[in-house]
């Protein structure tokens, strides 16, 4: 048995996992399957290794961890609550980030090709 710690939806778990072969090519004798894996529980969740900036007052965030595929303002653009403001692309697949008040775009801080975590601010509204 193996003792490891997996993070699901930023709860952290202690398992313990049952190595089946040891090499490849070699294999360990199989046990009786077991119905469930031990769990312990939840410990302390793990401060997200990210070195984005908190987001302000006025910032307009990542929804999710993605790659910036356009941005569809300018700085100095007014919006309307709902206008489309930026294209995310994450496991193939385009998210849209609107407008979630009326305002003007004040910032951007990101650029189409950039990685970005959720929660970063993506541009600021005013």
């Amino acid at each position: 048995m193996k003792k490891l710690r997996i993070t699901v939806d930023n709860k952290t778990y202690e398992v313990e996992v049952e190595v089946i072969s040891q090499e490849e090519g070699q294999s360990a004798p199989r046990p009786a399957p077991r119905r469930a894996a031990s769990v312990s529980a939840p410990a302390a969740p793990a401060a997200p290794a990210s070195s984005a900036a908190p987001a302000a007052a006025g910032d307009v965030v990542s929804p999710l961890s993605a790659v910036v595929v356009s941005v569809d303002v300018q700085p100095g653009q007014a919006v309307n609550e709902g206008d489309k403001l930026i294209t995310l692309e994450a496991m193939k697949m385009n998210t849209f980030v609107n407008a979630p008040a009326a305002g003007t775009v004040t910032a951007i801080h990101v650029s189409a090709g950039n990685a970005v975590e959720e929660g970063q601010p993506l541009l600021a509204l005013e």
